[in-house]
């Protein structure tokens, strides 16, 4: 099992869609459970990014909706963290 964590802007972004759309919100936290069990599942569609996002990674939420994040390693336990960075439509995390 892997450890999300969660950064401000995150934090700020989802809480801005789920009072725009519940539906959704429900759709990000089944997303993120995903993610904790195996985040490169083929259902959620990671993805490397590149340019000025290179080295990071990116999986859908949903029809118009991307997550951001990165990948880390905790280096007193050894596990694996993903770190929640952005979230929203397209145009708005690229």
């Amino acid at each position: 099992m892997r450890e999300l964590v969660l950064t401000s802007k995150f934090r700020r972004a989802y809480r801005r869609l789920a009072k725009r759309d519940r539906a959704l919100q429900r759709r990000i936290d089944d997303v993120l459970s995903q993610m904790q069990a195996d985040v490169f599942s083929p259902a959620l569609g990671t993805h490397k990014l590149g340019g000025a996002l290179a080295g990071l990674w990116a999986c859908s939420c949903g029809y118009d909706c991307r997550l951001v994040f990165a990948l880390q390693v905790d280096e007193e336990s050894g596990h694996q963290i993903i770190l929640l960075l952005d979230i929203g439509t397209h145009d708005e995390v690229y």
